[in-house]
């Protein structure tokens, strides 16, 4: 099994990279999913998060508001570290629990498709690591645009992460998503087909 990393900062074009390569064939743990689920109601993680910011961030059914929330931490660092806090070692168990079962399902190729993937180590589970990189002014006008955000608003969530130059230096793959995603895809695909042909050649060996 070869596990790629897949990152990118927000706005960038991750989610459509990632949906790609499960078209293509690839087994996709999706950290995103992972961290809906570890917040619904009366979850350990639920619980965690309305002890420390109160009842205020919660909808009328219980479930956690999203927005609200996101606007508490992306202009509070500290907040945003004790949200880390609690949801990262929830998540993390069930990634490791999603690589195990595509282990015992004989999947050759697994992509583990999370945005803070340098930020909180992951990558030392992969074999590589992908970047779905976008130029600033690119990311800022679709991170407006996707969420109706101000300008000021969508810098603060941006500068939340690390600069996608700095993962771009880290990355073993670049994926260039400034242009359109017919062009994205035909990297995605040369890459796919690469990572088909190393884990045809390991499983002959």
């Amino acid at each position: 099994m070869y596990i790629v990393g897949l990152t990118g900062g927000i706005a960038s074009g991750k989610s459509a990279v990632s949906g790609m390569l499960r078209e293509f064939g690839a087994y996709i743990v999706d950290a995103d999913e992972l961290a809906r689920a570890v917040v619904l109601p009366k979850q350990p993680a639920w619980l965690e998060i309305m002890a420390r910011f109160g009842p205020s961030i919660l909808l009328p059914d219980g479930s956690i508001d999203r927005e609200k929330l996101g606007d508490i931490v992306f202009n509070d660092k500290t907040a945003r570290q004790h949200l880390e806090d609690i949801v990262h070692p929830n998540i993390k168990a069930r990634v490791l629990a999603e690589i195990k079962t595509a282990s015992q399902q004989g999947k050759q190729i697994v992509v583990l498709d999370v945005p803070l993937l340098f930020e909180v180590g992951w990558q030392k589970l992969t074999d590589e690591v992908w970047v779905v990189y976008v130029d600033d002014s690119v990311q800022l006008q679709r991170l407006i645009k996707r969420n109706c955000l101000s300008a000021e608003q969508a810098l603060a969530r941006i500068h939340s992460q690390m600069q996608l130059t700095e993962k771009v230096r880290l990355a073993n793959v670049i994926i260039d998503n400034n242009g359109d995603l017919a062009a994205t895809r035909r990297q995605v695909w040369e890459n796919w087909q690469r990572l088909e042909k190393k884990t045809a050649m390991c499983t002959i060996e």
